[in-house]
């Protein structure tokens, strides 16, 4: 029976494969494996244990020795999620070695460092989509550094600007948003190996030395001072996940509404066979765009969930670990996923330079109507200019007149002529600032980042 959003058919295939793998109960159970013999040779090392006991235990980490339907029992039974995985990795291991397995910590150490193994492996899954996502990015950016669209805030025509500025503001935030996920990965999912509460106090004045030595073999950091009770760096790097399912919503968003049948300015990829509905025949919805806003969603819902659990109880608090538990792989796949279907919608999109100028051009001038403005302050005060194009703006839409003509017949008026270049002003084309520029300039700083990242 399959249950819940990365198992069901219905939305199964919206996850990414390989993250679904790294955090499914096989993945999960074989990073614990890999954590406990990693302890154990560290501190066969450093001679808290024998040699040949830590050795002993590397040798039956592999999941295949475990009965995997017992252990869905009987951590039912104990009420206790690690004890029983113990109980078979005792068995496996035999005598003397099972009476060094788990020496000096506990479960929470081992989940914490197992997490972060995991979190390894999803955290290079989402940044090597978002880096093909930035790449193509710049690319539509470049190449439409020149092409007319109309800017708009509120839902409205506002200025004229190019459809390579607007996919510059896109690149632009999504370069910041990998950057922090890179930067915050290391400080926020280190070896925990504390013990009890985080004292060492069964390992000693040897633990921080067990534990840097893990981290160095596992390539994470040490946690220094390993509080069970603290889990604000894990959720520092969780909320730069939030900001990024921000940034992704924003640009489906976008295309959604450039999508639009009245629009038409910008497309997703389509295929014979993609359904947009089964009573409407014609539909070619945006369907990756909205899968995307659903998981973003989705993500920050859980996001939410872990920040409400920095809060815990005395030095240990399985009321907040446990949502963590189960929060964090979910958490995990989305990113992953969410980086994976932005990569595909914006290598896929195409683009309609014929639509964006005809709609940037639909008010007959009125969206530059700050250009206008501003050559009429050589006459005039801006401000004067400006109650008297709101004047005459507000007339040409209310009562569907030329704008040109009711400016000119104000300005004969006020006994004024039209400003000698006033044409040129009212040219969309020529009144789309420095896009061009800030499109080239972001596409530099996106594609100087990528080429500094290492392979």
């Amino acid at each position: 029976m399959n249950v819940g959003l990365f198992d069901s058919f219905i939305t199964r295939g919206w996850y990414n494969a390989a993250a679904r793998r790294v955090w499914s109960d096989t993945g999960t159970l074989q990073a614990w494996l890999k954590v406990e013999a990693c302890l154990a040779w560290a501190q066969g090392e450093l001679g808290v244990i024998p040699r040949e006991a830590a050795q002993e235990i590397d040798r039956h980490v592999d999941i295949g020795g475990f009965d995997l339907d017992r252990l869905t029992e009987d951590i039912a039974f104990a009420q206790h999620p690690f004890v029983p995985v113990l109980r078979q990795f005792e068995k496996l291991c035999g005598e003397p070695a099972a009476g060094y397995l788990h020496w000096g910590a506990t479960t929470q150490n081992i989940f914490d460092t197992a997490n972060a193994l995991q979190m390894a492996e999803t955290h290079a899954l989402t940044l090597g989509f978002l880096d093909e996502a930035i790449a193509r990015l710049a690319v539509l950016a470049q190449e439409h550094r020149l092409t007319l669209q109309a800017g708009r805030t509120h839902g409205q025509h506002a200025l004229p600007m190019t459809f390579g500025f607007k996919v510059a503001g896109w690149l632009d935030e999504l370069v910041r948003d990998r950057a922090r996920l890179a930067e915050r990965f290391a400080s926020s999912f280190v070896v925990c190996m504390g013990g009890a509460i985080g004292t060492f106090a069964a390992m000693g004045p040897r633990g921080p030395e067990v534990e840097r030595l893990m981290a160095e073999k596992l390539g994470l950091q040490a946690a220094g001072l390993p509080a069970r009770a603290s889990c604000d760096r894990i959720c520092d790097y969780l909320s730069t996940l939030a900001l990024l399912a921000g940034t992704t919503e924003k640009i489906a968003r976008d295309i959604v509404f450039l999508q639009r049948t009245e629009v038409g300015e910008v497309a997703e990829s389509f295929h014979l066979g993609k359904v947009g509905s089964s009573t409407m025949a014609q539909k070619r919805n945006p369907s990756t765009s909205l899968m995307l806003i659903s998981m973003a969603r989705l993500l920050r819902s859980r996001v939410t969930l872990c920040l409400e659990c920095m809060a815990r109880m005395d030095e240990g608090d399985s009321s907040a670990t446990n949502v963590n538990d189960v929060t964090l792989p979910e958490i995990a796949v989305l990113a992953v996923s969410l980086a994976e279907t932005l990569q595909r919608l914006v290598a896929g999109l195409t683009v309609s330079p014929k639509a964006m100028a005809h709609n940037a051009r639909l008010t007959h001038g009125l969206i530059v109507s700050e250009a206008v403005m501003m050559r009429l302050t050589e006459s005039m005060g801006r401000h004067e200019a400006h109650h008297l194009l709101y004047e005459v703006a507000q007339r040409a839409i209310s009562e569907g007149l030329p704008f040109l003509e009711l400016l000119r017949e104000q300005l004969l008026v006020r006994g004024k002529d039209l400003p000698a270049g006033l044409n040129g002003a009212l040219a969309v084309e020529n009144y789309v600032g420095e896009s061009a520029r800030l499109a080239d300039e972001a596409v530099a700083r996106a594609r100087r980042g990528l080429a500094t990242i290492p392979a």
